[in-house]
């Protein structure tokens, strides 16, 4: 998952999140240990347990040139816009739509506000928040701060909730990678199964 995320995030990654190659090449003689994801390899050596779910998945080795907080902020990104395009993809096909939203299924949504202008108006809000957000991200890459990845300062109360330490990113990290695979089977499931509407019978 790491690897895939990492294609979609070279292209708006600060020179801080790319890693000196020399390291990862001095590195690749100590792997040692095996992969839990894949027993039958060896763990690449960032994928270290820092972080909550990290099972040594990086096949292709991509997350090694990248700064691994780059890396799981980008994931936990995609992972929680995913998690809200289900619950907005399904509500649509029910019929709650916004106040001035067009009156279209959700595989249809995307080309009807681009043609008028919806998604324009879209492109703003979520260039507003990009733009919030990359402050945080910039002083964490450069170590201004000891700011975790994806922390924005919300959720504090579900941490006290926690039995054990890292419980609850775990629960996330999970959550996001399920939400970014079903996203996916969702969207194909709609245009490649000729249904229209969720729930697809």
């Amino acid at each position: 998952m790491l690897s895939a995320l990492a294609a979609q995030s070279l292209a708006f990654a600060p020179a801080a999140a790319v890693a000196p190659r020399t390291a990862v090449r001095m590195a690749a003689p100590q792997m040692m240990a095996k992969s839990e994801a894949l027993p039958f390899a060896e763990c690449p050596a960032h994928c270290d347990k820092t972080y909550a779910g990290d099972v040594g998945f990086d096949p292709l080795g991509i997350g090694g040139s990248f700064s691994m907080k780059w890396m799981r902020e980008a994931e936990l990104k995609h992972g929680r816009v995913c998690q809200l395009a289900i619950v907005g993809y399904i509500a649509v096909d029910q019929g709650f739509l916004a106040p001035g939203a067009p009156a279209v299924k959700s595989l249809e949504a995307h080309d009807v506000t681009v043609k008028s202008g919806h998604m324009l108006f879209l492109l703003f809000v979520v260039g507003a928040f990009e733009a919030l957000s990359y402050s945080a991200i910039h002083e964490m890459m450069s170590g201004e701060t000891d700011r975790e990845p994806g922390d924005y300062g919300a959720g504090k109360w579900m941490l006290e909730k926690e039995k054990k330490p890292g419980e609850m990113a775990l629960k996330e990290i999970t959550h996001c990678r399920l939400a970014m695979l079903a996203f996916s089977g969702l969207v194909t499931q709609s245009a490649m199964g000729g249904h229209e509407v969720f729930p697809y019978a």
